[in-house]
């Protein structure tokens, strides 16, 4: 990690220049914009909620608009992240053939860019929250630490997956499906309360129960997401005891993920 931060900083001017390109090319004659970064969260929370009409997602007295878009931020942040970082180095090809650099700038450099739309984001939120008369507490200060553990977790799967990718070019057409699953799999479209009370209170599956509630929570994902809403919509704590599962599963998998895309980057300009 402090390798990666170390980096960071050394190639910062190549990074800004890097994001500044991603974002140009990306938006250049787009007639919305950069408008088109918050589309997709937006979109997505409107589908939701009309789901939720059929459903009954139970969401006390917070509006669900509020809560599902708050748990959107995170996620359509790390699905962007880990999408786009999978595929940096492949799609840098040519850089990559003509100068040497650390070749993790490109998943760094991707992540990087979406803090941007991230931002927006974070913009149309403060605005529901005024519509809806949420006025957020001491608690928002976490939302910093969420980001950066959010960050972490992309890496860590943007490292072996982009290095993966070099070599196998079906990960970058698993990834779009895995990531998919996975977002049935973390508390977007319905609160991570709900989970627990099936699993933890009612005890539905059983003597599996509580086993099911901590493989669960090793979706780090899981922990973000409830984070966000906590801390942003319901003025509360963080839940640490869903937390932790992830976060020490992330930490012990991300030196592996970096030393294996240092291992495989010394044959990136022979095979890509």
């Amino acid at each position: 990690m402090l390798r990666i931060a170390y980096n960071l900083y050394l190639y910062r001017e190549l990074i800004a220049a890097l994001t500044y390109k991603n974002i140009v090319i990306r938006y250049k004659q787009a007639y919305l914009g950069i408008l088109w970064a918050v589309l997709k969260p937006v979109m997505l929370m409107l589908v939701f909620t009309l789901m939720k009409g059929f459903i009954g997602i139970e969401t006390g007295s917070i509006p669900y608009p509020l809560i599902t878009f708050a748990a959107l931020i995170p996620w359509v942040f790390f699905q962007e992240s880990v999408s786009e970082g999978v595929n940096s180095v492949t799609s840098n090809a040519a850089l990559i053939k003509k100068i040497y650099f650390p070749r993790e700038i490109f998943p760094l450099t991707a992540m990087v860019t979406k803090l941007v739309e991230l931002a927006i984001s974070f913009g149309i939120l403060a605005g529901m929250m005024v519509y809806y008369r949420i006025i957020p507490s001491a608690y928002i200060w976490w939302v910093p630490a969420f980001i950066l553990y959010t960050m972490v977790v992309a890496l860590t799967i943007s490292f072996f997956g982009a290095a993966m990718n070099v070599y196998y070019r079906d990960v970058a057409q698993a990834i779009p499906i895995a990531l998919s699953l996975l977002m049935y799999g973390s508390p977007v479209i319905y609160p991570l309360s709900l989970v627990q009370k099936k699993l933890l209170i009612e005890q539905a599956a059983g003597e599996w129960s509580d086993r099911l509630y901590m493989l669960y929570t090793l979706n780090p994902l899981v922990g973000i997401i409830d984070g966000f809403q906590r801390v942003l919509i319901k003025a509360t704590e963080p839940d640490f005891g869903a937390l932790y599962p992830g976060l020490i599963l992330t930490l012990a998998f991300l030196p592996i993920s970096y030393w294996f895309f240092k291992r495989a980057e010394s044959w990136f300009a022979d095979v890509i």
